[in-house]
C-alpha cells in the first residue's frame, strides 16, 4: 500500500501462522492482549511498518529505541499453532485505518499466514462492583470457516452492531479477499486499560489456538490492582463531594 511499508527484520517461515492485530481499541482490549503473548510466549520481533504519515515518535524500551508498530513472532513448533504479532502504541487516524488493514492483510497473505484474529473492546457500562463483573466475548468471522470456528468454540455470536477501526476493515477485507478473519469482541469499559476484559480475550484465544497453554491468570491479577485503585479513586472523589460543616462564628470576629 502506497505510503506504508513493513520492513522484515529478520525472516522466519509463517506459512500456516495466526496473525493477531494489537492496534489500540476500546479499553486497551488488543494492545494488553498482543503484550501479553509477546512476553508470555517469549515472541521475537521480526519487522516494523513505517510510514511518513506515523507519529515522529521513539519507543524507548530496556534502552532500545522501538518503532511505533512493530511485527512479533515465534517460529514453528510441533503441536503448537505458530502466532504473529502486530503491535502498536498509537491510535490510527481514520485517514490512515484502510491503509494500514490492506497492507496487514496484504503481508499476511504473501507470508501465506492461515488466520487473522482482532481482540477488541466493546463498550459497557460502569458498574459498581468490578471483581463481580462477568466479561462476555462476542465473535464475528469474515468467511464461512472463520463462522464455523466461532461456532465449536461456543462463542456468542455477535448479531448486530458496529465494528470500528482497523478491525472493522480487516473483517470487510477478509470478506472481500476469502482470507480467514476473526474479531473477538470482549467487554470493557473504555476510561481504563480493562485487563479483566483482556485476559476473556486471552482465554478465547486459547480456545481457538492449537495448545498455546496461555495462562491468563497474571491479567486477572492486574486486573484487580487497577480496579482496587480506581475504587480509591472513587471513595476519595465521594468524600469530597460531601458537603462540610459550615464554620462556627467566632465571637472575636
Amino acid at each position: 500500500m502506497e505510503g506504508i511499508q513493513i520492513y522484515e527484520l529478520k525472516r522466519m517461515d509463517l506459512r500456516g501462522a495466526t496473525v493477531i492485530d494489537g492496534f489500540p481499541s476500546v479499553g486497551l482490549v488488543s494492545s494488553i492482549v498482543a503484550n501479553y503473548l509477546i512476553n508470555a510466549l517469549s515472541l521475537t520481533q521480526i519487522g516494523i511498518m513505517d510510514s511518513v504519515y506515523f507519529p515522529t515518535v521513539a519507543l524507548v524500551r530496556d534502552g532500545q529505541p522501538m518503532n511505533p508498530v512493530r511485527i512479533y513472532a515465534g517460529p514453528k513448533v510441533d503441536d503448537h499453532d505458530q502466532i504473529v504479532v502486530f503491535i502498536s502504541e498509537f491510535q490510527p487516524p481514520p485517514n490512515l485505518i484502510k491503509a494500514i488493514a490492506a497492507t496487514v492483510l496484504d503481508w499476511a497473505q504473501d507470508a501465506r499466514c492461515n488466520l487473522l484474529v482482532c481482540p477488541e473492546g466493546l463498550i459497557v457500562d460502569a458498574r459498581e462492583d468490578e471483581a463481580e463483573r462477568q466479561v462476555e466475548v462476542y465473535g464475528i468471522g469474515s468467511t464461512d470457516k472463520a463462522m464455523d470456528m466461532i461456532r465449536k468454540n461456543d462463542i456468542t455470536v455477535f448479531e448486530e452492531g458496529v465494528i470500528t477501526g482497523v478491525a472493522g476493515v480487516l473483517l470487510n477485507e477478509g470478506r472481500k479477499r476469502d482470507f480467514d478473519v476473526i474479531t473477538l469482541l470482549s467487554e470493557a469499559h473504555p476510561d481504563y486499560p480493562d485487563a479483566r476484559a483482556a485476559a476473556r480475550a486471552i482465554e478465547i484465544i486459547d480456545k481457538l489456538l492449537l495448545h498455546t497453554e496461555l495462562d491468563a491468570r497474571p491479567l486477572y491479577e492486574e486486573a484487580e490492582r487497577i480496579e482496587m485503585q480506581l475504587k480509591s479513586i472513587h471513595h476519595q472523589t465521594e468524600a469530597a463531594k460531601k458537603p462540610t460543616e459550615p464554620a462556627r462564628p467566632s465571637m472575636y470576629g
